[in-house]
């Protein structure tokens, strides 16, 4: 990782999940399948659902940071696609994958760009209050993957997670 200082790294220690919260890379981690796509009692989301709604919104972040103009669904369930479950530990392994990768991005897009510019879609807009939107809403939903986890007796993984 390039030498960042300031802004720059604290927005890519909220993205990586260090500090107060649990690291992103180990929240997935020896997750079985089977189990991202169970409902515990009292929970209006399974860890799958989560997920696929992380990226939604990771992707669409991604895309105002990359002069594009994605549009707001019309409905908030538009941003909670998919099944409740993947069909498949192949699936599984590729969306945790996908999140992870656009995490990548998103972490780029920090290191080698100047945050107080405007984001090109959205010139009212800085491209960190962009990258504000999508830390404040990975770490909230990424709570929840946690407390889904506690819940369904699979945390912590074998890195530790928030635990010590």
């Amino acid at each position: 990782m390039p030498n960042v200082t300031g802004h720059k790294q604290m927005v890519l220690n909220v993205l990586q999940g260090r500090g107060a919260h649990a690291s992103v890379n180990h929240i997935f981690e020896n997750l079985d399948w089977r189990l991202a796509g169970q409902l515990p009692e009292g929970s209006p989301y399974t860890i799958w659902q989560l997920l696929n709604h992380l990226i939604y919104w990771q992707d669409y972040t991604l895309d105002l940071l990359a002069g594009k103009a994605p549009v707001v669904p019309e409905h908030a369930a538009g941003s909670w696609p998919g099944d409740a479950f993947p069909a498949s530990e192949a699936l599984w392994g590729a969306t945790v994958e996908s999140f992870l990768a656009g995490l990548r991005t998103a972490e780029e897009a920090v290191e080698n760009s100047d945050l107080e510019s405007a984001t090109p879609t959205r010139p009212e807009q800085s491209r960190a209050e962009t990258l504000g939107m999508l830390l404040g809403h990975n770490s909230y939903h990424l709570g929840q993957v946690v407390l889904l986890r506690r819940m369904l007796e699979s945390w912590p993984p074998p890195s530790g997670g928030d635990t010590w």
